[in-house]
């Protein structure tokens, strides 16, 4: 592997206008067929096959023709001052007028008139009209939007407060915004810091930018034939950015050190591919490895985010290994520190912060290995207390019309309006459906918890009803889980009675189906990215004892941040500073991205900090001067990176999305503390007290284990047997002094 990489690098550098023209030309042909892709439209229609709902979604479709297309949808909300009512007749007027001329709008499928349909509060200070259009909500333009607007001002010009929900005018959400620039500004100064130069700090970002441009034109380009969507898309973006930094800034810093080492600029790139580029392989492999085994979950849009994702990281780890040294090989002496450019060359320093650190830990090991234990443990402790929801616009901010919408229904008409749920009788073969049906209604209007069932709707068949029950709790309220379950197992004996059976349906209900099987999928999926990346950390460190070591503080680092996730976003701790208006449930889809998304990262630290003490060990350190060895060449390099990652990571805590607010915020901690608590004060701790031990592999295991020599050792006889030519510009040597 370090000789099949290190030719590659040396190639790179050689050939590198070649190199450059090639990614030059396959940016500019993904950007052209993303510029000429049609926009994306998730379907929607099997989110997450196997659970009840999507079951129950599924027979509405087939027996329903029409009522379950993703046209977009609007919800006007009209609320009257304080002591009057909509029922009043300047205020009726006006109301219906929107009705007769939101129907007679292109696209509008229906706009119904809340006089009509009861759609008024029992104290008469709220009503709301539906308007449904014939197509989805991206494929509305401007002047359909307009049109509604427009009609919507009307209304609020005769006095009344109108808000308006749904998806017809609601925005796309923003991935970061401003804050993301920031995140990507801190980078470039941490870089700058770290090297000393703005050639070698620009360069990573360069690469990085560069990869997801690449990686974000190809999702837009496939978006339409495999349903992709900016969500899913964002997640390969703030991936593929903190990779991409992250592993071109490891290339870069091996070079500066194959430099200071006086090899030529070539041989310096060629050894730094070969060493560095190594541990970026197998990093990139563990973090692709836990990306696509989100797709053993089982949930379309989840399979879809990771795959994209793990393509960007593989885009990543392809650019680190031939565009990173062919630019090194057109700035072959920009990207070292101007004191080494003035000096000539520079030595590594015997001592430095890194090797201090670890001497520090190697003194006092236990007390470090639990003072690690017990701070992570108790920020993991409001893990326990974890409850997975959906949040919608009840988590938006109170500024947004969406929100108000949302508030103005919850108390006009319960607070279990803005989650009714959906049931879907079916009486196929049944000898009375009307009366199997009011039979149904009946029983589910007895439950405890449900305040009203609407009048059943049967199909042109007859042989399914349609009819929603509205709860007394919020959607994310635990009582309407219970709700859920109750009416769900009235169900058997229902069906033994009447012959006839139902399912429950519904925002409400296809998120506490989706939250549980997620749930049931952890283990199982922690089994096999886990499983997956032990066999390929064996392979890597030849070792039995440091992969399962990784893995325990893995385990620490991701429950401590999903206990900081739980006690900001759920308990509310702190969270008015990260611009979150309403603590709630995590999202359901939470738990399992920080799981594997952390892992994959974390396995990134551990690769490239211990890679070079095994590196050491192996070239003939004993196993504690290993460790110091480790840390001298790679605690600044790894502590760069993982501030890298915080930045942009917390770019995305500004995102409009909960979603990717939450994954921002849950990747920046779960960063901090794997990187700076496990990584760099666990893994030492642990390792000076296993000694050499650490390293220990059964004979019978290290012959079948493939060699794939990550600490460079082959180099040693390529470099020798003088394959590596000195290059044509050598660093510029100091003048020398009489």
């Amino acid at each position: 592997m370090a000789t099949l990489l290190y030719r590659l690098g040396r190639t790179a550098f050689q050939r590198r206008w070649l190199m450059v023209l090639l990614w030059a030309v396959l940016l500019g042909a993904v950007g052209a067929g993303a510029a000429k892709a049609p926009a994306a439209s998730d379907d929607g229609t099997s989110f997450m096959p196997g659970i009840e709902a999507q079951k129950a979604f599924d027979l509405i479709a087939e027996r329903f023709p029409g009522s379950s297309e993703d046209g977009a949808n609007a919800r006007i909300v009209f609320i009257a001052h304080d002591g009057e009512k909509v029922t009043a007749s300047d205020n009726r007027a006006a109301i219906d007028a929107f009705a007769e001329e939101a129907a007679d709008a292109p696209q509008v499928s229906s706009a119904v008139n809340p006089f009509t349909a009861k759609a008024v509060s029992k104290d008469g200070s709220t009503a709301y009209a539906t308007v449904n259009y014939k197509v989805g909500a991206a494929d509305l333009t401007d002047a359909d939007k307009a049109a509604l607007e427009k009609t919507i001002d009307q209304v609020r010009d005769s006095g009344l407060t109108v808000e308006v929900g749904g998806t017809a005018l609601a925005e796309q959400p923003a991935a970061g915004g401003s804050s993301e620039a920031i995140g990507v500004a801190l980078a470039a100064v941490v870089l700058l810091i770290t090297f000393g130069s703005l050639a070698a700090a620009g360069l990573p970002l360069l690469t990085a930018v560069i990869g997801v441009g690449v990686s974000m034109a190809a999702i837009l380009a496939l978006a339409g034939p495999l349903g992709l969507s900016m969500t899913t898309g964002t997640l390969a973006s703030m991936l593929g950015l903190a990779v991409g930094i992250d592993y071109a800034l490891f290339v870069v810093s091996r070079y500066r050190e194959e430099r200071a080492n006086g090899h030529a600029p070539r041989e310096a790139a060629g050894l730094a591919v070969g060493t560095a580029g190594s541990a970026v392989v197998f990093a990139g492999l563990t973090v692709v490895i836990a990306l696509a085994g989100l797709s053993v979950i089982g949930v379309p849009m989840l399979t879809k985010m990771g795959l994209c994702a793990a393509g960007a990281v593989a885009i990543a780890v392809v650019i680190a290994l031939t565009l990173v040294p062919a630019l090194l090989g057109m700035w072959p002496n920009a990207t070292l520190s101007r004191a080494a450019r003035r000096r000539g060359r520079w030595n590594t320093p015997v001592d430095n912060g890194g090797s201090r650190w670890a001497r520090f830990v190697l003194r006092r090991p236990v007390a470090v290995m639990v003072g690690c234990v017990l701070g992570l443990g108790a920020l993991a402790l409001p893990a326990a207390h974890l409850e997975m929801g959906m949040p919608g616009a009840e988590s938006k901010p109170v500024s947004s019309t969406e929100r108000r919408a949302y508030d103005a229904l919850a108390a006009g008409f319960g607070a279990g309006f803005n989650g009714p749920l959906t049931v879907v009788a079916d009486v196929k073969g049944v000898h009375d459906p009307k009366a199997v049906v009011a039979r149904i209604a009946k029983e589910i209007t007895d439950t405890e918890g449900v305040v009203s069932v609407s009048a059943p709707q049967f199909n042109q068949a007859g042989d399914a009803a349609l009819f929603s029950a509205v709860p007394a709790t919020g959607p994310n309220d635990e009582k309407t889980k219970d709700v859920v379950q109750m009416i769900r197992a009235e169900r058997a004996g229902l069906e033994r009675e009447t012959g006839a059976t139902f399912e429950v349906t519904g925002a409400t209900a296809m998120n506490i189906d989706v939250a549980q099987a997620l749930q049931d999928a952890l283990v199982p999926y922690l089994v096999v990215i886990v499983g997956l990346a032990l066999i390929l950390l064996l392979v890597v460190f030849r070792s039995v004892l440091v992969p399962v070591k990784a893995a325990f503080g893995f385990l620490l680092s991701v429950l401590a941040a999903l206990g900081s996730v739980v006690a900001v976003f759920q308990w509310g701790w702190g969270a008015g500073l990260l611009g979150v208006e309403q603590a709630g449930p995590i999202m359901s889809l939470m738990p399992i991205f920080l799981v594997g998304i952390v892992f994959g990262l974390a396995m990134d630290y551990e690769v490239f900090l211990v890679s070079r003490m095994r590196e050491a060990y192996v070239h003939g350190d004993r196993a504690p001067q290993a460790v110091v060895t480790g840390f001298r060449h790679s605690a600044r390099v790894v502590a760069a990176a993982a501030v890298i990652m915080i930045a942009v990571f917390s770019g995305f805590v500004g995102a409009d999305e909960s979603m990717i607010k939450t994954i921002g915020f849950g990747l920046a901690v779960a960063v901090l503390f794997d990187a700076f608590v496990v990584r760099m004060a666990l893994v030492p701790a642990v390792l000076a007290l296993l000694g050499d031990k650490a390293w220990w592999l059964p004979k019978w295991l290290d012959r079948l284990l493939p060699r794939v020599d990550v600490e460079g050792t082959g180099l040693t006889t390529v470099v020798a047997r003088g394959t590596g030519a000195v290059d044509s510009e050598p660093l510029p040597q100091a003048p020398t002094r009489v």
